[in-house]
């Protein structure tokens, strides 16, 4: 949420469909709870009851089985479409359909009421909570099991709903520091057509004027001091408020061209560029490159000749490693092993090669560090775009198993990555282009082009599945 002044054409008097629609939610608050309620009642059968069933067989469909429906709502459609809608919508499905926002926030309202400590407040969570799920979810086969499913998706639900009960009265405290897509969703809301602005300005002019409706905002966010969309969760509650906010469109990506280098933060240059970008490339491409297989042989024939031989013993429990004997799809300790040193592996190497790249294109001049913080939430269409299409690939899949084929796929992967390039060099350009001219400029350009070039590299074996 954008600071405005009402010189800026802020239209919190103008009836414009946006701020009615903005008006309307807020005061159909039951409304939005009910649906909130329904989310979770669906999500709790599809998350428990397949779990319980039994392996869907290879003729299984969409129609005819609550396992397979499951796959497709959770991972064919749910995680693809959720990461799309923050590019339009902002983080709406945060406050609007959520379950885990719903629970959080109402065992928050019954719980023990404690406040927040400065541990759960730290900056690295939402990094470190990303790459411990994107891991973990790579060994347990989330993406293909229901009870992998249930294990994260439930754990993660449980952990929320403790979370609430123990910390903060009304709040989510997990959604603000612990959900693992919380900084994700934080870095794609930015570049958002549609957020709540605030007209600092009217607010202050309101200031003993205007009856304020009482407002609860479960994220926590001062709302008055609100500069960006990243915290929001578009819920509409403060719609309104001190008649200074109200929802409204902006030009996409504007509060990355504009940002301040103090608002930049290392954490969610980290989470872009070794999160977003390293740690999801190479959890998409292990299982789908040759590369992988050679190197797990090699490695195999290795530990045969000269051991330890328990590395390939296929004896883990399913909530640590795949392992799914009926199905054929059991890992042993060195494919654990290897997924983790692969998606780690790619994320430093891949990572560090765009951080160099961003600390070149932020030369010369002072305050290298926080211009390539900066310059980093440039790769975030790129970033995000490269989610949809990983996430997509179980959407193809299922589409198979239907008897659908989905035409030209690599054609159609390589044109969305390319607009996602081409949209963060023009975010990098607007935003470099305030800093340099003539060939400081050119040369910022070219680093940033070659960090950018360097991801639609990396992304090269997953769109042509080659060896």
């Amino acid at each position: 949420m954008s600071s405005s002044s009402s010189g800026d054409g802020f239209a919190a008097l103008n009836p414009s469909w946006l701020a009615a629609l903005g008006e309307w939610l807020r005061m159909h608050g039951r409304t939005l709870q009910a649906v909130q309620w329904c989310v979770v009642a669906a999500y709790a059968v599809l998350v428990v009851v397949p779990a319980f069933l039994s392996l869907p067989p290879e003729d299984a469909h969409w129609y005819n089985n609550l396992v397979v429906t499951a796959q497709w709502l959770f991972w064919g459609l749910w995680w693809p479409f959720v990461i799309a809608s923050m590019f339009v919508l902002g983080r709406t499905w945060c406050g609007v359909f959520c379950p885990e926002g719903t629970l959080t926030e109402a065992a928050s309202r019954h719980g023990l009421g404690h406040g927040v400590p400065r541990w759960i407040r730290w900056r690295g969570w939402p990094f470190v909570t990303f790459a411990l799920t994107t891991v973990f979810g790579q060994l347990v086969s989330v993406y293909q099991y229901a009870t992998a499913t249930l294990l994260v998706l439930g754990g993660s639900t449980l952990a929320a709903v403790a979370v609430g009960f123990v910390y903060g009265k009304g709040k989510r405290v997990w959604c603000r520091h612990f959900c693992p897509v919380n900084g994700v969703f934080a870095i794609l809301a930015r570049i958002s057509p549609l957020h709540f602005r605030v007209d600092s300005n009217a607010w202050s002019a309101s200031a003993g004027r205007v009856r304020a409706h009482p407002v609860n905002c479960a994220p926590m966010v001062r709302i008055r001091r609100m500069t960006g969309p990243s915290e929001c969760h578009m819920c509409a509650r403060c719609s309104g408020l001190q008649g200074a906010i109200v929802l409204a469109a902006r030009a996409p990506g504007r509060e990355i061209t504009q940002i301040h280098l103090a608002e930049a933060q290392g954490w969610d240059a980290a989470l872009i560029v070794f999160g977003m970008i390293g740690l999801a490339i190479g959890a998409f491409e292990w299982s789908v490159t040759p590369w992988f297989v050679n190197l797990r042989s090699a490695i195999a024939e290795h530990v045969l000749e000269h051991g330890p031989a328990w590395l390939l013993a296929d004896n883990a429990p399913w909530w640590l490693l795949t392992h799914y004997p009926d199905a054929h799809d059991v890992f042993t300790w060195l494919d654990g092993a290897l997924i983790v040193g692969w998606i780690g592996g790619t994320a430093l190497v891949l990572g560090f090669f765009i951080a160099l790249c961003l600390a070149l294109a932020s030369l010369p001049a002072r305050g290298i560090r926080h211009r390539a913080y900066a310059l980093s939430y440039s790769l975030t269409p790129l970033a995000g775009i490269g989610l949809f299409v990983g996430l997509s690939a179980l959407t193809v899949g299922l589409a198979k198993g239907e008897g659908l084929q989905v035409h030209a796929l690599p054609t159609l992967r390589c044109a969305l990555l390319g607009a996602g390039a081409a949209w963060s060099l023009w975010l990098a350009y607007s935003q470099l282009r305030r800093r340099a001219t003539g060939s400081r400029l050119a040369f910022a350009l070219l680093a940033f082009s070659l960090g950018v070039t360097g991801v639609l590299v990396a992304w090269y074996p997953f769109i042509f599945r080659v060896g």
